[in-house]
């Protein structure tokens, strides 16, 4: 049985947390999406793993697409416009695996 969706802070929407292969957690919508970009699946501890997939490392059968919840959250929509002249700094920083 799957663990009950949390809700996002923001939206209100449910939403699952996973884990993605750099240890961070992202979340995602609770529901599959055939158009989504993270490769979602329970892992043998029971915990939800999730990766990007490749053309390397194409989905495989256990493995289901989910859309990253920031993708659908219409809070986060409505932010991402910002007033001219206005930077967002987290654009501009270097990021920690590099």
């Amino acid at each position: 049985m799957a663990p009950p969706a949390t809700h996002c802070p923001d939206c209100r929407k449910p939403i699952r947390w996973t884990r993605t292969e750099a240890g961070r957690n992202l979340a995602i919508d609770p529901d599959p999406d055939p158009t989504g970009n993270a490769a979602v699946w329970r892992d043998g501890n029971g915990t939800l793993r999730s990766r990007r997939p490749t053309a390397e490392l194409p989905l495989t059968g256990w493995e289901r697409l989910h859309l990253p919840h920031i993708a659908t959250c219409p809070t986060h929509q409505e932010q991402t416009a910002l007033p001219i002249g206005v930077v967002r700094l987290a654009d501009h920083r270097r990021k920690k695996n590099r």
